[in-house]
């Protein structure tokens, strides 16, 4: 089911492909913004801090062959133009499904917060120092204890993204403006979440029916 977050423009769907029945074992129900636009640390709270370090140690991931191969092949197709080496850009699309699908997100959506974040841009630094695809501020890594985790790294970039992102969407009930605004470090504004969205409408929705 698609999350209705406002008005969008209407758009023609993406051919339907509804063979990701995929069954998601891992939920991870913590983390925090990247605050990219603003900068401001948030406040630390122990529940917090010890679930992202649970999810950066956590090395498990759930993969379906079939379902991961049709949807690479529609993604890589999307995705070429902006990422045009075939091996880097196949590595990075697993890993996305991966990532998301452990947080129980959708991967789609993942990648339309991606383009938003850094255009695919795996060294992107923000002004107020995010880091990354999904613009990941560094203090994370020490307030989790793991001040060598390199953050340009796709792996450790994504596992960081999608568990704050997992964390504000609970947090939130499922208000997916709110929980992309809190991601965003902009609560209270619908401009990036609408980004996000549209983003995702354009590029990158399936239509898992």
């Amino acid at each position: 089911m698609k999350p209705t977050i406002y008005n969008a423009v209407p758009v023609k769907p993406v051919s339907a492909i509804s063979v990701l029945s995929v069954l998601f074992f891992a939920l991870l129900f913590i983390s925090a913004p990247s605050f990219a636009q603003s900068g401001e640390k948030p406040a630390i709270d122990n529940e917090l801090r010890s679930a992202l370090l649970n999810a950066v140690n956590d090395a498990t991931s759930f993969e379906d062959q079939f379902a991961a191969q049709v949807w690479l092949v529609d993604m890589s197709t999307r995705l070429k133009r902006y990422m045009k080496d075939d091996k880097k850009r196949l590595d990075f699309l697993r890993m996305v499904h991966q990532e998301a699908t452990r947080a129980d997100l959708s991967p789609e959506l993942v990648m339309a917060l991606i383009h938003v974040e850094s255009g695919f841009q795996r060294f992107a630094i923000s002004v107020v120092g995010a880091r990354g695809y999904m613009q990941i501020m560094p203090f994370w890594k020490k307030e989790i204890g793991r001040a060598d985790d390199n953050l340009m790294d796709t792996r450790t970039n994504l596992r960081y993204g999608c568990t704050i992102l997992k964390h504000y969407l609970k947090r939130e009930k499922g208000d997916w403006t709110r929980a992309l605004a809190r991601y965003n470090g902009s609560l209270g504004r619908t401009k990036y979440p609408e980004k996000v969205m549209t983003f995702w409408e354009k590029y990158w929705f399936i239509d898992h029916r």
